[in-house]
């Protein structure tokens, strides 16, 4: 069951935490898988690019050297699947259209699309929200969904298969607190899939939205220790899920199994989205 050869897939944002666990589970379930990011370990301008995001993570990620996506690539192709590391900024829509036109000639078809490229660390109260990240986190969560999504959709619709998978939140559905900017942008990701799933349905195009709720990637662990604790509280499970838990369930979405499920958003989220006490 989940059998994805043949399949190509491209995955946005796919350095490190849930983009790369995603592409690493695409791969064993036999897909052959193009790794994206704005960050790459190779680029000689890694720094500049890392400030030029505006991302804070980015540059402490960076310093740190938690970037992987040339890592998770050849760790693909250990697997005897194809695969590639692109540099490429969701944001620049010409960049994106010349990255997915490349990937088409080079590997044949484009049938998967993880948009799993996000920002999440703009964290302050409506007062002290920056207009400069607000606009960023909308450039980066929701145009860059459908930027990525516009370059890759004649493709599926032409070949008449495609799965599309975006990357929300429970913050998108449930609000949060000091994350205007978030919540707002993962809620019209929500919709935006919705829509994608109507126009999709009838050229055999599945589009759905995950919302995770706290996941123990790196950025998470590089949080408030006490708000982690809280956060933990809040789940009914009282653990964080793996990243694991997102890609498990982003290749059954993406297999031929489900492919009468569309434009739903799946929580995966140990529950803490319920009454919790």
């Amino acid at each position: 069951m989940f059998e994805l050869t043949g399949k190509v897939a491209v995955v946005t944002g796919g350095s490190r935490g849930l983009g790369r666990a995603d592409s690493l589970a695409l791969a064993r379930a036999g897909a052959d898988v193009v790794v994206t990011d704005i960050l790459l370990e190779s680029d000689p301008e890694l720094e500049k690019t890392a400030e030029s995001a505006q991302s804070a993570l980015a540059q402490v990620f960076t310093s740190q050297q938690v970037v992987y996506a040339e890592k998770t690539s050849e760790e693909i192709r250990g697997m005897g699947r194809r695969s590639a590391a692109i540099k490429m900024d969701v944001t620049d829509r010409e960049q994106v259209r010349d990255v997915f036109a490349r990937i088409k000639e080079e590997f044949g078809s484009i049938d998967i699309l993880v948009n799993n490229a996000g920002t999440l660390d703009h964290i302050a109260q409506i007062e002290h929200q920056s207009d400069d990240l607000w606009d960023r986190d909308l450039r980066v969560n929701v145009s860059g969904a459908y930027n990525c999504t516009k370059a890759a959709w004649p493709f599926m619709r032409e070949q008449g298969w495609g799965r599309v998978v975006y990357m929300a939140s429970v913050a998108g559905t449930l609000g949060g607190f000091g994350q205007a900017s978030y919540a707002a942008t993962k809620s019209a990701v929500i919709g935006f899939g919705k829509s994608m799933a109507l126009e999709g349905a009838r050229y055999g195009i599945t589009a759905n939205i995950i919302a995770p709720g706290i996941i123990a990637t790196e950025a998470w662990r590089m949080g408030n220790p006490k708000m982690n604790d809280r956060m933990i509280l809040r789940t009914a499970t009282r653990s964080p899920g793996e990243p694991e838990d997102i890609a498990n369930t982003i290749v059954f979405l993406c297999s031929p199994e489900a492919r009468y499920i569309t434009g739903q958003v799946i929580t995966v989220a140990g529950g803490i989205d319920l009454f919790v006490y």
